[in-house]
């Protein structure tokens, strides 16, 4: 099973909202994920992001790989999870 850590997009039309999930890469963007690491509002003039670092940490020692939007994200916020 190939892991994801990628964003789950919620939200009304124009107004989108992101969940950061763990899931397995077959599953459709808004379908069934493993766990819920945090999440991701870019309307506010700063761009609201939550993560759970050691969480990230954990699934990515386990196999799951951040997405682009997810990475850069990563790099937004200064978290590493490569060395934790």
């Amino acid at each position: 099973m190939a892991l994801k850590i990628r964003l789950q997009r919620h939200g009304n039309k124009n107004r989108p909202f992101y969940h950061v999930v763990v899931t397995d890469s077959r599953n459709a963007r808004n379908g069934r994920f493993i766990e819920k690491l945090g999440h991701y509002d870019p309307a506010p003039v700063e761009s609201l992001i939550e993560l759970q670092a050691d969480r990230m940490a954990h699934w990515y020692k386990v196999g799951a790989r951040p997405s682009d939007c997810v990475a850069s994200l990563l790099r937004a916020k200064k978290i590493d999870i490569t060395k934790m």
